[in-house]
């Protein structure tokens, strides 16, 4: 283990990291596969009441997947792997029965930003700025960011996101319903706690029955199909070679649509 995802239990809470901080977070297979096995140990872990996910340093919660880990993939692969098992390893951070909360201490993009919304709140720092920016690139959100922003914000809002990649600002994502709360850096710890003592008073049983229940009405089972088809698409333009090669080179895109 590269203790890319760390676990730290203190408690009835547990932290966990994404350490990839000189990277800004951004998520690899081996992040992945981390981030599945951490998950997978709360899972039956009774003595865990909540599960904070955030991310090393302060720039950012994550910035997405690693552009050069996702290049690696053709059509097939990302359709077959890469996208399915980063819905898999998401739908399991939705799916634990503990109460989840994202705490985005910087950037959440793309990837990043999938996967504090898999988790039940959202809390910032003022600074964030969020974002499904994948298609400045020429490709999708792959991870279930599209049925899971529309839950969020509604349809007309998750479009506006997703097909033209415009970034928003903590307060705008307050203002949609995305996040929960916001606080000033030197703030989000204390405004944390005083979080988790709100949810803590009441009773844990009714809590997490009350969370599976209210999973039943969200609407991301067609997404997921459709989000490997839809990213494995993109895998096979010359828009997506564009889109990845213009990143690196730190120059605007010369997308031709094909």
């Amino acid at each position: 283990m590269s203790n890319l995802a760390q676990l730290t239990i203190s408690g009835n809470i547990a932290t966990v990291t994404l350490n990839r901080p000189e990277k800004r977070n951004s998520i690899t297979p081996e992040m992945m596969t981390e981030l599945d096995s951490v998950f997978a140990s709360l899972e039956n872990n009774v003595g865990v009441r909540f599960v904070i996910v955030t991310g090393a340093g302060e720039k950012a919660f994550s910035t997405g997947a690693d552009l050069k880990s996702f290049a690696s993939h053709d059509r097939d692969s990302a359709r077959r792997n890469w996208i399915p098992s980063g819905h898999r390893i998401y739908k399991r951070l939705a799916q634990l029965p503990q109460i989840t909360i994202a705490v985005i201490n910087g950037d959440a993009m793309g990837g990043g930003l999938e996967l504090a919304l898999a988790c039940d709140f959202k809390v910032a720092v003022d600074n964030a700025r969020l974002g499904l920016p994948e298609v400045g690139i020429g490709t999708l959100p792959g991870w279930g960011g599209t049925g899971r922003l529309v839950d969020a914000i509604g349809i007309s809002r998750a479009k506006y996101m997703v097909l033209s990649g415009q970034i928003i600002d903590a307060k705008t994502a307050l203002d949609w319903g995305l996040i929960h709360h916001v606080f000033a850096a030197s703030e989000i710890e204390s405004g944390l706690k005083t979080f988790l003592v709100q949810l803590e008073k009441v009773g844990p049983v009714a809590q997490q029955i009350g969370k599976q229940l209210i999973s039943a009405f969200e609407n991301k089972s067609n997404a997921e199909v459709l989000e490997a088809f839809g990213g494995a698409l993109t895998v096979t333009t010359e828009d997506l070679a564009e889109g990845i090669n213009s990143f690196s080179e730190k120059r605007p895109p010369k997308f031709k649509g094909k």
